[in-house]
């Protein structure tokens, strides 16, 4: 893949364009509506949390799984530019993916969220004509993407690393801050949960983040509803 880095831009600007336009109000339904789940336990970002392996409620989660298995197995031959997911394109990931297959899990994290980060941020509006999308990576690679766009193509990324299925995952949050929903990775490391974040430049213990209030977080068996403590 072959990213366009942003110019400069300033700090206010840059936030802007780095807010996320989820459907919050509509998320909270969602979770709300969800079934019956496990006893709660403490979980990151002071909430407890309560997981289920019902997904069937996360549609454009899995909409979005399915579509990144179909094009991985469909990637065609084309032009290196082309927008679209091809051989080349996907080569292109793929070999970027080699050179940390040897590196430190730290060096590997930090290498995706700074990989992913350079992608320019694009609405879904702009995008697709659609409120809220989720993009696969060969997507975001296409056409770039939001919030959760990012957090989508970091967390394939890191599985493709190796990383375990239980240390990743999407986690859709309010930017108490902004009042605004957003979507993010938290990858556990050691045990414990580490942000990848398109609107924070390093990757950080999820301990030191006070602005956020999860949602629901998830990965492709598991889904955990969030409530403050």
């Amino acid at each position: 893949m072959s990213l366009r880095v942003p110019g400069p831009r300033t700090l206010a600007a840059r936030h802007a364009q780095s807010v996320c336009v989820l459907a919050v109000l509509t998320l909270v339904a969602l979770v709300m509506a969800a079934p019956a789940l496990a006893q709660s336990k403490p979980s990151f970002f002071d909430t407890t949390e309560q997981m289920s392996h019902n997904l069937k409620a996360f549609t454009k989660w899995n909409d979005a799984l399915a579509r990144y298995t179909k094009e991985r197995a469909q990637a065609k031959d084309g032009a290196c530019g082309a927008k679209e997911m091809n051989a080349c394109n996907f080569g292109k990931w793929i070999e970027f993916l080699k050179t940390l297959k040897d590196k430190d899990p730290v060096s590997q994290i930090r290498g995706i969220n700074d990989y992913m980060n350079r992608a320019p941020y694009v609405t879904d509006p702009v995008n697709w004509g659609q409120k809220d999308f989720w993009a696969t990576p060969g997507e975001f690679m296409a056409k770039f993407g939001d919030c959760e766009d990012y957090a989508i193509s970091k967390y394939i990324s890191l599985r493709l690393l190796g990383y375990k299925e239980d240390d990743l995952r999407v986690v859709a949050v309010k930017d108490m801050n902004l009042k605004i929903g957003h979507a993010i990775l938290v990858v556990y490391f050691k045990g414990k949960p580490y942000l990848l974040d398109n609107q924070i430049k390093q990757v950080i213990p999820a301990a030191k983040v006070k602005h956020y209030v999860p949602v629901f977080s998830i990965n492709a068996s598991t889904w955990w509803k969030h409530q403050p403590i």
